[in-house]
C-alpha cells in the first residue's frame, strides 16, 4: 500500500455508536486520503451502545459497555475478540482513555457522577482499581441536577483531568502506580458552563474547555507546578443571534497547535478558531454546517488534511478537507451512512 507523508493512504477509522435503533455496535470505515472518500463500513463487534472508544499502543480497543443493566468498560484484542468486561451496577460510562505509562484505563460515568479507574493487565484485559464520586454543589442549569462526570484524560504532566458537567468544575488528580487518585486542584467554571471535554495545546501550557450548557470554549492556563487551571478567555461557539437549542460537544486541536475545532449539537455546526498569543487566545475563523443532525464527535486524520464528523440523529458521517494555512474546512462528502454514530477514532 502506498504511503503519503509517512501515513498509509487508506486510513482506518473506528466508530462508536448508540444501539437504540439501527446500530449493532462498533464499526470501522476507511478514509482514502488519495481520493478523499469514505468507504467500506464494517461491523467490528456487536456491543450494546459502545458510545466511546480508546485504543492502546498495543492496538487493543477499549469501549464503553452495558451488560445486563450494569455499566463499565470492555476490552478487545486488535481483531475485536472480546477479552473481558469490567462492570458495576448502574449506568454505563460515557468516556474512556488509556494511560500507557501506568497501564491504566480511565472512565467517566455521567449518570453516576463517578470517575472509574481500571488496571490494564498483561493480556489487555481490565480490572477495576478505584472510583471517586464528586459531592460538590451543582450548577443552576436544569441539566445540573447532580454531578455528571463527562471526561477523564491525562494532562501533559501525567496527572488526570476530570470534567464534571454537573458541578461546573475541572478536577486534577495525582495518580499512583496502582491506579489510586488523589485530588490536587479544582478549577471552578462560571455557573451553567457545563464542562464537557478539553484538549491541550502542544506547548502543554494551555487547554481549551468545551462548555456543553452555554456553548462556549474557555482558554485555560495550566500550571504544572500544582495542577491548577486558570481562565484566560471565553468565547461562544455559536452565533449570538441563534436562540434555538444547542449544546457543545467535541473539541480537537490541530497537530501544529494553530487551530481549535468544536462541534455544536442543535446549531449543527463545527466552529473553527485560530490559536493566538502562543496558545493564550482564540480568534473566530469559520462556522460550517455538519450536514446532519447532532454532531456529537469528530476527529482529524493523522495528516490533519481531513476531518470526519459523526451526526448522531441523522446517521451520517461528513468528510471535510482541511486547509493547513487557514484552518478552514470544505465539505467533500456528507451522506455516508453510519448508524447512531457518536465517536470517531482514527487508528493512529
Amino acid at each position: 500500500m502506498k504511503l503519503l507523508g509517512g501515513f498509509f493512504m487508506l486510513q482506518t477509522i473506528y466508530l462508536g455508536t448508540y444501539t437504540r435503533r439501527e446500530s449493532k455496535g462498533i464499526y470501522s470505515i476507511a478514509l482514502d486520503t488519495e481520493k478523499g472518500t469514505l468507504t467500506d463500513l464494517t461491523l467490528c463487534a456487536e456491543e450494546k451502545s459502545p458510545t466511546y472508544l480508546a485504543r492502546s499502543k498495543k492496538e487493543a480497543v477499549y469501549s464503553v459497555t452495558e451488560v445486563a443493566g450494569n455499566g463499565g468498560a470492555a476490552a478487545y484484542t486488535p481483531d475485536f475478540t472480546l477479552l473481558n468486561t469490567a462492570t458495576e451496577e448502574g449506568a454505563p460510562l460515557c468516556y474512556v482513555a488509556v494511560d500507557e505509562n501506568r497501564q491504566l484505563l480511565y472512565g467517566a460515568n455521567y449518570h453516576k457522577g463517578e470517575v472509574n479507574v481500571y488496571k490494564i493487565l498483561e493480556d489487555g484485559s481490565i480490572e477495576a482499581t478505584d472510583s471517586i464520586y464528586h459531592d460538590e454543589p451543582v450548577g443552576s442549569h436544569e441539566n445540573q441536577d447532580k454531578p455528571h462526570v463527562h471526561y477523564t484524560d491525562l494532562t501533559p504532566d501525567q496527572r488526570l483531568a476530570v470534567c464534571d458537567l454537573g458541578t461546573d468544575r475541572v478536577y486534577t488528580y495525582d495518580i499512583s502506580e496502582d491506579g489510586k487518585l488523589t485530588e490536587v486542584a479544582v478549577y471552578v467554571a462560571e455557573d451553567g458552563t457545563g464542562p464537557r471535554h478539553l484538549v491541550f495545546h502542544p506547548n502543554n501550557q494551555y487547554a481549551y474547555l468545551v462548555g456543553e450548557l452555554d456553548s462556549s470554549l474557555t482558554v485555560l492556563r495550566y500550571n504544572q507546578a500544582d495542577g491548577s487551571f486558570e481562565k484566560i478567555q471565553k468565547v461562544p461557539t455559536i452565533p449570538a443571534d441563534f436562540t434555538d437549542f444547542n449544546s457543545g460537544a467535541a473539541v480537537r486541536i490541530s497537530n501544529d497547535g494553530r487551530f481549535v475545532y468544536s462541534s455544536n449539537r442543535g446549531h449543527n455546526s463545527i466552529a473553527v478558531f485560530e490559536v493566538t498569543d502562543e496558545g493564550a487566545g482564540l480568534a473566530f475563523v469559520q462556522s460550517i454546517s455538519t450536514e446532519g443532525d447532532f454532531p456529537r464527535d469528530f476527529d482529524l486524520d493523522p495528516t490533519n488534511d481531513y476531518l470526519v464528523c459523526a451526526n448522531q440523529n441523522s446517521d451520517n458521517l461528513t468528510l471535510y478537507k482541511r486547509d493547513e494555512a487557514t484552518g478552514k474546512l470544505t465539505v467533500l462528502e456528507k451522506d455516508i451512512y453510519a448508524p447512531e454514530c457518536v465517536c470517531v477514532l482514527f487508528k493512529k
